[in-house]
């Protein structure tokens, strides 16, 4: 099932989301970092750095994602998507709540910890549906039958 936002038939939206996932992931252990007294206010500033950037990459990765998302006609397969959609926008006001919250308060406060725990759980979850799109349902992915029919590429 061919996806609509590629380039040169690569998928555009899985090449943007490791970015969001792994500065969001980092930004946890940066909090980390902090909170248990391995480093100073600086692994506070990356922390919050790192959220702000995986923000942007989310974003950014939604596009081609929305795209994607738009062009699946089977009803199960538009489920899933849907699911990984409403996951991924939760993350991403998540994820702007968490950063706002450290704008105006001391980082001492555990809550923004813990909003970042329950949004590196929710990654997962989306991941998982991502996978579940792309592995177990071929979203995004050339049939066999179509590469076959190509022939074998031959090197130039």
């Amino acid at each position: 099932m061919p996806t609509p936002a590629s380039v040169a038939k690569h998928p555009i939206h899985p090449m943007l989301v490791p970015f969001p996932i792994g500065l969001w992931i980092f930004s946890l252990i940066c909090d980390l970092v902090y909170a248990f007294g391995w480093g100073g206010p600086f692994w506070k500033d990356v922390a919050f750095v790192s959220m702000a950037g995986g923000i942007i990459g989310a974003l950014l990765a939604a596009i081609p994602g929305y795209l994607d998302y738009r062009s699946l006609t089977a009803p199960n397969v538009q489920r899933i998507a849907q699911w990984h959609l409403i996951i991924n926008l939760s993350l991403v006001v998540l994820f702007t709540v968490n950063l706002w919250l450290r704008t105006g308060h001391q980082m001492g406060g555990s809550l923004p910890v813990v909003l970042s725990f329950v949004g590196v759980a929710m990654l997962g979850v989306s991941g998982w549906l991502g996978g579940e799109l792309v592995y177990v349902r071929g979203v995004a992915v050339e049939s066999q039958e179509s590469i076959t029919l190509k022939g074998p590429r031959r090197a130039a």
